[in-house]
């Protein structure tokens, strides 16, 4: 697992660095220290996959992914309020980074799934349920779901895997009035997210997203928001359940990773091979498609 060394930003203390993104803390210019109620969210070209941060970064995915997140806020700003402070960062960062509020993060991944695949397909196939959701019978790698389901996973340390979590074991973890606001936020987030895409040719299979306390105990959408990064997007005029669907999101590079071509044996615990250029460059040109397809905008 490699990370890159945080930057060097005038006026900012680092604070984390995670899997993407680098959070620095803005400092009282009358005091030196560091302000309590804000963070600056950088996000990397780094690319993980397999609880493992890959050694080969994908370039511009850290703006694809900020200006993606950026509009879909936008949209969704009548469901939920976000933590975006302002887009007036240091040059150093300038399309990659968001002045962000400090949130107490709830400790529970929130995710939804409007389509059948991935690790809730092998849940689904082994007892007929994903986080503990009873699902119809003869759903095949694909199905559309009859709506979108909250399927909660807990929120594993870096290099962890995150496992499935009953809504029983939610409620435990966050208490039932808060669990019951980010299970119909997120399912209404990706119900959202699929009427708009849809009409871009874009289906979102599933999603995750995060959210925090604001200081008056107010429950804000942080983090990131329907990117490639955080959901899978598939071509909608190419789906076809049955079998895996091509896909606009990381889920490219996963495929090559677990190939004959990579000589990678996922089984081993070591860490992933450096990512062939092609692959890099198709990985790249797949996050700038989701971007404009689903913005109508140019990026860069």
């Amino acid at each position: 697992m490699t990370t890159s060394a945080p930057l060097e930003l005038p006026g900012y203390a680092h604070v984390y660095s995670g899997k993407v993104r680098d959070l620095y803390a803005p400092l009282d210019p009358a005091t030196g220290e560091a302000r309590a109620d804000q963070l600056l969210l950088v996000a990397s070209d780094r690319l993980s996959a397999f609880d493992f941060i890959l050694d080969s970064p994908i370039p511009d995915k850290g703006a694809v992914l900020t200006q993606l997140s950026l509009w879909w806020f936008e949209q969704l700003e009548d469901l939920v309020p976000n933590h975006v402070v302002s887009t007036d960062v240091p040059a150093e960062v300038a399309g990659r980074a968001v002045l962000v509020r400090r949130l107490e993060m709830l400790p529970v991944e929130c995710v939804a799934r409007a389509y059948l695949t991935g690790g809730g397909l092998r849940e689904y196939q082994a007892d007929g349920t994903v986080s503990g959701v009873r699902l119809p019978e003869g759903l095949v790698d694909g199905s559309r779901l009859p709506e979108p389901v909250f399927t909660p996973s807990t929120k594993a340390p870096v290099g962890e895997h995150d496992q499935p979590m009953p809504y029983a074991a939610v409620e435990a973890e966050i208490g039932p009035d808060l669990a019951a606001r980010v299970r119909d936020l997120t399912t209404a987030i990706l119900a959202r997210g699929n009427e708009i895409a849809t009409e871009r040719g874009i289906l979102i299979a599933d999603t995750k997203v995060e959210f925090g306390l604001d200081a008056d105990g107010s429950v804000l959408l942080a983090d990131e928001v329907l990117t490639p990064d955080s959901s899978r997007f598939w071509p909608a005029d190419l789906w076809e359940p049955g079998h895996p669907q091509p896909s606009y999101d990381k889920e490219y590079v996963r495929e090559w990773l677990t190939s004959p071509d990579s000589g990678w044996d996922k089984a081993s615990g070591e860490a992933p091979p450096s990512l062939p250029g092609d692959v890099v460059e198709r990985t790249r040109a797949k996050y700038v498609e989701a971007y404009e397809r689903l913005t109508g905008r140019s990026f860069g």
